[in-house]
Protein backbone atom coordinates (compact mmCIF):
# COMPACT_ATOMS: atom_id res chain seq x y z
CA UNK A 1 0.00 0.00 0.00
CA UNK A 2 1.32 3.08 -0.95
CA UNK A 3 1.83 6.33 0.58
CA UNK A 4 0.39 7.71 -2.67
CA UNK A 5 -2.93 6.23 -1.86
CA UNK A 6 -3.19 7.10 1.69
CA UNK A 7 -2.36 10.65 0.67
CA UNK A 8 -5.00 10.45 -2.06
CA UNK A 9 -7.57 9.24 0.16
CA UNK A 10 -7.22 11.53 2.57
CA UNK A 11 -8.03 14.16 0.37
CA UNK A 12 -10.81 12.87 -0.86
CA UNK A 13 -12.43 12.26 2.41
CA UNK A 14 -11.34 15.29 3.85
CA UNK A 15 -12.88 17.06 1.25
CA UNK A 16 -16.68 18.40 2.50
CA UNK A 17 -19.52 16.84 0.90
CA UNK A 18 -22.40 15.12 1.72
CA UNK A 19 -21.58 12.68 4.03
CA UNK A 20 -19.44 14.84 5.96
CA UNK A 21 -22.16 17.53 6.42
CA UNK A 22 -24.33 14.89 7.47
CA UNK A 23 -22.52 13.60 10.36
CA UNK A 24 -21.27 17.44 11.23
CA UNK A 25 -25.34 18.18 11.55
CA UNK A 26 -26.08 14.90 13.09
CA UNK A 27 -23.31 15.34 16.06
CA UNK A 28 -24.38 19.13 16.33
CA UNK A 29 -28.00 18.48 16.54
CA UNK A 30 -27.49 14.55 19.10
CA UNK A 31 -23.81 14.67 20.08
CA UNK A 32 -21.09 12.07 20.28
CA UNK A 33 -22.95 8.86 19.83
CA UNK A 34 -25.08 10.06 16.95
CA UNK A 35 -22.00 11.65 15.39
CA UNK A 36 -20.47 8.00 14.82
CA UNK A 37 -23.56 5.81 14.10
CA UNK A 38 -23.96 8.97 11.17
CA UNK A 39 -20.19 8.19 9.95
CA UNK A 40 -20.63 4.71 10.57
CA UNK A 41 -23.90 4.67 8.09
CA UNK A 42 -21.81 6.87 5.44
CA UNK A 43 -18.93 4.62 5.72
CA UNK A 44 -21.76 1.22 4.85
CA UNK A 45 -22.81 3.41 1.81
CA UNK A 46 -19.66 3.00 0.46
CA UNK A 47 -19.54 -0.58 0.12
CA UNK A 48 -22.38 -0.64 -2.57
CA UNK A 49 -19.60 1.37 -4.48
CA UNK A 50 -17.06 -0.61 -3.83
CA UNK A 51 -18.48 -3.99 -4.18
CA UNK A 52 -19.57 -2.39 -8.08
CA UNK A 53 -15.77 -1.35 -8.93
CA UNK A 54 -14.81 -4.62 -7.94
CA UNK A 55 -17.25 -6.96 -9.99
CA UNK A 56 -17.18 -4.22 -12.68
CA UNK A 57 -20.64 -3.13 -12.48
CA UNK A 58 -19.36 1.09 -12.78
CA UNK A 59 -18.55 0.24 -16.34
CA UNK A 60 -21.63 -0.52 -16.64
CA UNK A 61 -22.82 2.54 -15.04
CA UNK A 62 -20.60 4.56 -17.15
CA UNK A 63 -21.47 3.20 -20.23
CA UNK A 64 -24.99 3.37 -19.63
CA UNK A 65 -26.37 7.18 -19.68
CA UNK A 66 -29.64 6.13 -18.60
CA UNK A 67 -28.54 4.52 -15.69
CA UNK A 68 -26.18 7.42 -14.75
CA UNK A 69 -28.71 10.13 -14.66
CA UNK A 70 -31.66 8.52 -12.86
CA UNK A 71 -29.34 7.87 -10.02
CA UNK A 72 -28.18 11.15 -10.56
CA UNK A 73 -31.34 12.54 -10.26
CA UNK A 74 -32.84 10.88 -7.76
CA UNK A 75 -29.43 11.87 -5.31
CA UNK A 76 -30.56 15.32 -6.37
CA UNK A 77 -33.97 15.09 -5.13
CA UNK A 78 -33.07 13.60 -2.05
CA UNK A 79 -30.42 16.56 -0.92
CA UNK A 80 -32.79 18.91 -1.73
CA UNK A 81 -35.46 16.63 0.66
CA UNK A 82 -32.68 16.66 3.57
CA UNK A 83 -32.61 20.76 2.64
CA UNK A 84 -36.03 20.70 2.93
CA UNK A 85 -36.22 18.30 6.16
CA UNK A 86 -33.29 20.26 7.94
CA UNK A 87 -35.04 23.64 7.34
CA UNK A 88 -38.72 22.69 8.38
CA UNK A 89 -37.94 19.89 11.01
CA UNK A 90 -36.17 22.20 13.95
CA UNK A 91 -35.54 18.88 15.91
CA UNK A 92 -33.41 17.72 13.36
CA UNK A 93 -30.35 20.08 14.15
CA UNK A 94 -31.48 22.16 16.88
CA UNK A 95 -29.50 21.56 20.12
CA UNK A 96 -31.53 20.22 23.07
CA UNK A 97 -30.42 18.35 25.81
CA UNK A 98 -33.50 16.92 26.34
CA UNK A 99 -34.11 15.95 23.18
CA UNK A 100 -36.14 12.77 22.09
CA UNK A 101 -33.34 10.30 20.95
CA UNK A 102 -33.04 8.70 17.75
CA UNK A 103 -33.16 5.24 16.41
CA UNK A 104 -29.46 4.43 15.38
CA UNK A 105 -31.24 2.50 12.15
CA UNK A 106 -32.65 5.73 10.88
CA UNK A 107 -29.60 7.86 11.26
CA UNK A 108 -27.65 4.65 9.21
CA UNK A 109 -30.15 4.68 6.98
CA UNK A 110 -30.34 7.96 6.00
CA UNK A 111 -26.59 8.33 5.80
CA UNK A 112 -26.00 5.21 3.38
CA UNK A 113 -28.57 7.09 0.98
CA UNK A 114 -26.75 9.70 1.38
CA UNK A 115 -23.94 8.22 -0.64
CA UNK A 116 -25.70 5.32 -2.30
CA UNK A 117 -27.59 7.77 -4.29
CA UNK A 118 -23.71 8.93 -5.79
CA UNK A 119 -22.87 7.39 -9.31
CA UNK A 120 -20.11 9.53 -9.19
CA UNK A 121 -18.82 7.40 -6.20
CA UNK A 122 -19.06 4.62 -8.28
CA UNK A 123 -16.65 5.69 -10.80
CA UNK A 124 -14.51 7.01 -8.62
CA UNK A 125 -13.66 4.10 -7.15
CA UNK A 126 -13.66 2.35 -10.93
CA UNK A 127 -11.07 5.28 -11.62
CA UNK A 128 -9.27 5.66 -8.35
CA UNK A 129 -8.79 1.90 -7.67
CA UNK A 130 -7.04 0.32 -10.54
CA UNK A 131 -4.72 3.14 -10.70
CA UNK A 132 -3.07 1.53 -7.14
CA UNK A 133 -2.84 -2.05 -8.24
CA UNK A 134 0.07 -3.31 -10.46
CA UNK A 135 -1.23 -4.21 -13.70
CA UNK A 136 -1.48 -7.94 -14.21
CA UNK A 137 -1.54 -8.39 -10.28
CA UNK A 138 -2.76 -12.25 -9.66
CA UNK A 139 -4.82 -11.05 -6.59
CA UNK A 140 -5.81 -7.51 -7.61
CA UNK A 141 -9.13 -8.48 -7.09
CA UNK A 142 -8.06 -8.57 -3.18
CA UNK A 143 -6.11 -5.86 -3.64
CA UNK A 144 -8.81 -3.63 -4.68
CA UNK A 145 -11.04 -4.86 -1.86
CA UNK A 146 -8.07 -4.14 0.43
CA UNK A 147 -7.50 -0.23 -0.44
CA UNK A 148 -11.41 -0.36 -0.80
CA UNK A 149 -11.23 -1.18 3.25
CA UNK A 150 -8.43 0.96 3.97
CA UNK A 151 -10.89 3.89 2.03
CA UNK A 152 -13.86 3.30 4.14
CA UNK A 153 -11.65 3.05 7.46
CA UNK A 154 -10.29 6.24 6.59
CA UNK A 155 -13.87 7.69 5.51
CA UNK A 156 -15.20 6.39 9.02
CA UNK A 157 -12.43 7.90 11.31
CA UNK A 158 -12.30 11.54 9.33
CA UNK A 159 -16.21 11.75 9.23
CA UNK A 160 -16.52 10.41 13.43
CA UNK A 161 -13.68 13.35 13.89
CA UNK A 162 -16.20 16.09 12.72
CA UNK A 163 -18.57 14.87 14.46
CA UNK A 164 -16.70 14.84 17.52
CA UNK A 165 -15.38 18.24 16.73
CA UNK A 166 -18.66 19.53 16.19
CA UNK A 167 -20.09 17.95 19.90
CA UNK A 168 -17.62 19.63 21.56
CA UNK A 169 -19.21 22.83 20.62
CA UNK A 170 -22.62 21.91 21.27
CA UNK A 171 -22.87 23.83 24.68
CA UNK A 172 -21.52 26.55 23.34
CA UNK A 173 -24.93 26.87 20.63
CA UNK A 174 -27.49 25.28 22.91
CA UNK A 175 -28.60 28.70 24.65
CA UNK A 176 -28.31 30.39 21.44
CA UNK A 177 -31.22 29.86 18.94
CA UNK A 178 -29.95 32.50 16.65
CA UNK A 179 -27.21 31.02 15.98
CA UNK A 180 -28.73 27.47 15.62
CA UNK A 181 -31.04 29.34 13.04
CA UNK A 182 -28.00 30.20 10.96
CA UNK A 183 -26.56 26.86 11.27
CA UNK A 184 -30.14 25.11 10.33
CA UNK A 185 -29.92 27.95 7.03
CA UNK A 186 -26.15 27.13 6.45
CA UNK A 187 -27.01 23.12 6.36
CA UNK A 188 -29.74 23.56 4.32
CA UNK A 189 -27.92 25.66 1.92
CA UNK A 190 -25.02 23.44 2.14
CA UNK A 191 -27.33 20.68 0.80
CA UNK A 192 -29.10 22.55 -1.74
CA UNK A 193 -25.43 23.31 -3.49
CA UNK A 194 -24.15 19.91 -3.05
CA UNK A 195 -27.72 18.95 -5.01
CA UNK A 196 -26.52 21.28 -7.69
CA UNK A 197 -23.06 20.20 -7.64
CA UNK A 198 -24.36 16.60 -8.32
CA UNK A 199 -27.10 18.12 -10.89
CA UNK A 200 -24.46 19.32 -13.01
CA UNK A 201 -22.14 16.15 -12.85
CA UNK A 202 -21.18 14.17 -16.23
CA UNK A 203 -19.71 11.02 -16.66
Amino acid sequence: MSIAFLVTTLVVVATPGTGAVYSIATGLARGARASVVAAFGCTLGVVPHMVAAITGLAAILNASAVAFQTIKWVGVVYLLFLAWQTLRDKSTVQVQEDAAPVASWRIIRTAVLINLLNPKLTIFFFAFLPQFVPAGEVNGTWHMALLSLVFMAVTFVVFAGYGFFVTAMRNQVISRPTVMAWLRRTFAATYVVLAGRLAVETR
